[in-house]
């Protein structure tokens, strides 16, 4: 049943055939799912229009059109916005449907090498709709989403205890070569140390004192593997030898290597509110929707949030609420992966495997260092 406030831009729709402006600018700023179908937007100076809860950067007002239909958006010269596709909301976008026909044959041909000529003529698309159609519908391109199902299948084949060789081929890899230079990124360790559970991976770390309490920072030779929050080191070293009990950790010692310490730097620039935008090397082990979760999160706005079901909805799996909420509970490194910005849809903080009160001082952090960058 709709709450008061719906039901009075309902009656409006409904009485005037015209849109409420000011209720549906309303509805956008918080990016209400349940509005979409309900109302479009269009934004003048890019040219696209977009349902409520859209993920991309919030538009000025004196930018944004409404529309009640999609066919009054293009009428008037917007086009569909590749990121939220807006006429899924209204079950009017046959490209949705072709990508996930054609995610379906990537998946059950993982062990096959695909070219993009052969998954576009799935979804019965141009190369180049296709190559921008998926990455807009699944957050990845055709290219990861493949990738990221063959390793699948090797990580199935590594678990039977095979020979890794023999697993490497049967997942469909042509060459040792090109696992080990290019997968391993992905498993976060060499398929050798997936299979014995990361032993002898060495981990460097340390912990330092920042605006949130004690931080511990572990990388591997590839990225970071480990940013987390405790009260004090004993907790931290305990938790990443959780996190990686077969590991060889061992700690950084000063003077930290370049690249290490300018990690360091960024990390406790960020906390500070000095630094908004992370753009850090990552060594994770991750399964294919994790991976679309964490790179979703990613793109959510420095000073945004949005809801466990939003980024569902984003990611065009709108039942998988609690999924993503399990992906994000499993982040390994904090603040790179911004899982604080994703709050319940009532509003609350919801969870945070580092404490709700962290969750709370970064969000209005980051908001205050918008509200004065906008000024």
């Amino acid at each position: 049943m709709l709450d008061p406030e719906k039901r009075g831009i309902m009656r409006n729709i409904t009485d005037t055939q015209q849109p409420d402006p000011e209720h549906f600018w309303q509805a956008l700023e918080r990016r209400d799912p349940s509005f979409d179908g309900q109302f479009f937007f269009g934004v003048i100076t890019t040219g696209v229009y977009c349902r409520p809860s859209c993920a991309c950067r919030r538009p000025l007002r004196k930018n944004v059109r409404f529309f009640q239909y999609a066919a009054e958006a293009e009428r008037a010269g917007f086009r569909p916005c590749l990121r939220c596709r807006p006429l899924a909301a209204i079950g009017q976008d046959p490209d949705t449907d072709r990508i996930r026909q054609a995610s379906e044959f990537i998946r059950a041909h993982a062990q096959e090498p695909l070219t993009l000529a052969e998954m576009a003529q799935q979804a019965s698309l141009s190369r180049f709709h296709f190559q921008r159609t998926f990455k807009a519908v699944m957050g990845v391109t055709p290219r990861q989403f493949a990738e990221a199902c063959r390793l699948d299948v090797l990580k199935t084949e590594l678990r039977q205890q095979r020979s890794v060789t023999d697993a490497i081929f049967e997942a469909g890899f042509g060459s040792l070569s090109r696992v080990y230079e290019k997968v391993d990124t992905r498993l976060g360790m060499t398929p050798v140390e997936y299979r014995s559970g990361g032993k002898h991976v060495p981990i460097s770390y340390v912990a330092v004192s920042s605006a949130l309490g004690r931080m511990m920072i572990g990388a591997t030779d590839r990225g970071l593997c480990f940013v987390q929050f405790a009260e004090t080191d004993e907790e931290l070293l305990a938790q990443l030898r959780l996190e990686y009990p077969q590991a060889l950790l061992q700690p950084m010692v000063e003077p930290y290597p370049d690249q290490f310490a300018a990690w360091m730097h960024a990390l406790e620039q960020h906390v500070r509110g000095q630094q908004p935008r992370l753009e850090l090397p990552l060594d994770l082990r991750a399964t294919a929707f994790q991976m679309q979760v964490w790179q979703y999160l990613q793109s959510i706005p420095y000073g945004s949030v949005q809801s466990y079901a939003e980024v569902a909805q984003a990611l065009r799996q709108p039942t998988a609420a609690r999924a993503v909420a399990r992906a994000c509970a499993t982040n390994r490194v904090a603040l790179v992966i911004p899982c604080h910005r994703v709050i319940r849809g009532t509003g609350e903080m919801a969870g945070y495997r580092w404490g709700v009160e962290r969750k709370r001082v970064l969000l209005d952090q980051e908001r205050a260092v918008s509200r004065n960058a906008g000024r």
